[in-house]
């Protein structure tokens, strides 16, 4: 989104914990982070800029020398403290701190003072002692000074987490508020879209966020004019668009050693209900010695791309990871298969269009919308009235080779306290879902297999969660209790 346009969408409570911390009386030390193209920048900048308080930003950069960051961050003491006055260059960051700390001094007491450090771990390069200046300012010098309010900020959350949010050294416990800013959910999205002058219905909406994931960047990129399909055949299937060069370097910019964070990826990409700890070390081979790769999934947790879980009532325990990106989703299933093809396109080529209804396509939109409303299980959970007590997960059931049963999937369930268990059906189709007879077949197959393997006597009710509802029939009036539509996902 432009820096210009000076409105926040869709960050209410971000918003209430900064205005907290603007107001209260005791210096702050506040940690942001999220993945790149979130809108951290935009969030801290936008707010504080509209206070009455003086602000001091200043940005780290990827690959810049640890001399090249000190002297940037000078330049602006001199800014914003002292009339844009050149000053004195200095070698190290405990020079630099010494001399924002003399400059805070000279500030009226009574004015509140910001300092936002952006993009952190870019600035801490090798050997700097970043970490180590900001441990001794904070605790010899900043955390006295009632009207200091420090933020700092970063793309790379497992560094933010591991090297402030859970320091152990001086700066242990000293965080006072921790933002993690996500993508924006389906609300979001269209609240986004509708202030860029875009009214898109839900649908369109829908279309975009199964692509992009709601990040506010991908989203500012949308053309108005276009259809969803439109606007993705020009984000994703040019050789020079933003969304088909952006893979590579949004890993490159976060990790180390990216190329084995995709490799990573694309493994448990692989496995739409998820994979197992020990299942993907396997896989992975000899790269995964020791905790390395543990702690590599834990990376890409944080990110954002991953989500780790332990499934329902499943005889192989552990924690299974699954993809919970909608971007890197989309890519590797329709981009990178296809970079060969889509560089020799022509421009004038609907590519995304001419692939919409195929078979392909039906299956990857089933899955991407299921994808979405794990997203969303707080609607979800509100629209069939459901307690936050409930347990959610999901099913499935592989019978072994020489076993003459049946497997069984469910996509999403509450096991709830009231001695219910409510299992959901997931379904993106482009009218309202028909249940007909051999649909309730396998429906009542699905749900016996489900309560014979984990044994429960507890009362299933069956729920769908449908993009554009249900049709009425005799079956779905008999089976189906409860039904969720796109509608309910919007809903805040």
């Amino acid at each position: 989104m432009e820096e210009k346009a000076l409105k926040i969408i869709a960050r209410k409570a971000e918003q209430e914990i900064l205005h907290d911390v603007l107001l209260t009386k005791k210096a702050e030390f506040v940690a942001v982070y999220g993945r790149r193209r979130v809108g951290k920048t935009y969030l801290i900048k936008t707010f504080f800029r509209q206070k009455k308080c003086l602000f001091f930003h200043v940005t780290g950069s990827n690959n810049d020398s640890l001399l090249t960051q000190i002297n940037r961050f000078i330049t602006e003491i001199g800014n914003v403290f002292y009339d844009k006055s050149e000053l004195k260059s200095q070698g190290t960051w405990e020079g630099a701190f010494n001399a924002i700390t003399k400059a805070i001094e000279l500030v009226p007491k009574n004015k509140k003072v910001v300092l936002f450090f952006d993009e952190l771990p870019w600035m801490a390069t090798r050997r700097s002692r970043l970490i180590q200046a900001i441990d001794y300012y904070w605790n010899r010098y900043w955390v006295d000074d009632r009207r200091l309010k420090l933020i700092i900020c970063g793309s790379s959350a497992s560094w933010i987490i591991k090297n402030i949010v859970n320091n152990k050294g001086g700066l242990h416990n000293r965080i006072t508020r921790l933002i993690e800013l996500t993508p924006f959910n389906l609300s979001g999205a269209k609240e986004f879209l509708n202030y860029k002058g875009i009214k898109f219905n839900e649908d369109q909406v829908l279309q975009l966020y199964m692509t992009t994931g709601g990040v506010p960047h991908y989203l500012d990129h949308v053309k108005k004019g276009f259809s969803a399909a439109q606007n993705i055949d020009m984000l994703f299937f040019k050789k020079d668009s933003l969304l088909f060069k952006e893979f590579k370097n949004l890993f490159s910019s976060l990790f180390d050693d990216s190329d084995i964070y995709i490799d990573l990826v694309r493994i448990i990409a692989k496995y739409h209900y998820g994979i197992s700890q020990a299942n993907l070390l396997r896989e992975f081979g000899k790269k995964s010695r020791g905790g390395s790769m543990v702690n590599r999934l834990k990376d890409l947790e944080d990110a954002g791309f991953i989500v780790s879980f332990i499934p329902y009532k499943h005889k192989q325990k552990g924690i299974h990871y699954r993809i919970f990106d909608e971007y890197t989703l989309y890519y590797l299933r329709w981009i990178e298969p296809s970079l060969t093809t889509i560089r020799k396109l022509d421009k004038s080529e609907s590519y995304w269009e001419s692939k919409i209804d195929s078979a392909s396509w039906r299956t990857w939109s089933g899955y991407a919308f299921e994808s979405v409303c794990y997203k969303h299980i707080a609607e979800i959970r509100k629209a069939l009235k459901i307690n936050v007590g409930a347990d959610v997960g999901n099913w499935y059931y592989t019978p072994k080779i020489r076993e003459k049963e049946d497997g069984a999937q469910i996509d999403l369930l509450f096991d709830r306290p009231d001695g219910v268990v409510t299992v959901c059906e997931i379904k993106y189709t482009n009218q309202p879902f028909v249940i007909d007879k051999k649909y309730a077949k396998t429906l009542l197959k699905k749900v016996e297999i489900f309560k014979k393997k984990i044994k429960t006597t507890k009362q299933i009710f069956i729920a769908m969660v449908s993009v554009n509802g249900l049709k009425p029939t005799m079956y779905s009036e008999e089976l189906i209790s409860n039904v969720v539509t796109l509608d309910d996902l919007f809903r805040q």
